[in-house]
């Protein structure tokens, strides 16, 4: 093994080990905010320490600033505006801005399945072959 590098089962471990700590420290959160904190700065110390990236879904769960446990109208405000969503921890006042262009693109491109799918039928109509007026393009 060279060093600093981890065998996959390692890995593996740590990543189930900060899933638990931060489904823990959501669960404690109510009851006591400190032990919440202070499993999300053990979860983050397991990260760095096996150099695994932090889940997507707990990488907006705390700060940036202070590491402190993010839970969105307890101890932290959250706004969409401009294709971005923007937390703010009220503990250090500390802003994080995250772009949600896949939720965008997801949306869109739902849409447009929604208008080339025909009401009642399976029959799919091409998008580009019919412009507004129902005509065709080459007619």
């Amino acid at each position: 093994m060279r060093r600093g590098k981890r065998p996959g089962w390692m890995l593996k471990i740590g990543k189930e080990r900060i899933d638990i700590l931060f489904r823990m420290a959501e669960d404690e959160f109510q009851a006591n905010p400190q032990r919440s904190h202070r499993y999300t700065e053990i979860a983050r110390n397991i990260s760095k320490k096996y150099r695994i990236r932090m889940p997507r879904k707990w990488r907006r769960r705390f700060c940036k600033k202070c590491y402190r446990f993010l839970r969105p109208g307890a101890n932290c405000t959250v706004r969409v505006t401009g294709g971005r969503v923007i937390f703010r921890c009220l503990e250090c006042g500390h802003i994080m801005r995250f772009p949600y262009t896949e939720e965008k693109k997801e949306k869109r491109r739902n849409k447009i399945e929604s208008y080339t799918n025909k009401k009642g039928t399976d029959e799919q109509i091409p998008v580009s072959t019919h412009n507004k007026c129902g005509e065709s393009r080459g007619e």
